[in-house]
């Protein structure tokens, strides 16, 4: 595998899991006790796996890595769909995190794709 830093999915998870911990912190949000936190945790499991799964022993760990990150990503989005139909975040904040969660998720996809396709030339 390879230096998970020079990872740019990586760099875009760490972005969005950024971005969500400075907009669970606004005032509606921080209300409610429980999606806040379980919000933050999965932005944090994201990138968080794609480095556990970049230093992995082989493609077929980090691929198992990379899915979790990919979950984590669609467990995100529909934390903040909920933020979102609840009204502790708008529209302009809601939609960038939308965009940029789903740039994160095609990037993993392309990711478990590619070391997919690498698990099938080596003949594992």
């Amino acid at each position: 595998m390879g230096d998970f830093r020079k990872l740019k999915v990586l760099q875009e998870s760490m972005d969005l899991c950024e971005e969500v911990y400075l907009l669970t912190q606004n005032e509606k949000y921080s209300k409610d006790f429980e999606l806040p936190e379980q919000t933050r945790k999965s932005s944090l499991s994201i990138p968080s796996n794609i480095a556990e799964g970049e230093e992995s022993s082989s493609n077929k760990q980090s691929i198992r890595y990379f899915n979790i990150a990919k979950a984590s990503c669609a467990e995100l989005q529909t934390q903040l769909i909920i933020a979102y139909r609840l009204k502790y975040i708008g529209k302009n904040e809601f939609l960038p995190l939308e965009d940029l969660s789903k740039k994160v998720l095609s990037m993993l996809y392309n990711l478990i794709k590619s070391r997919s396709e690498n698990l099938n030339t080596v003949g594992f």
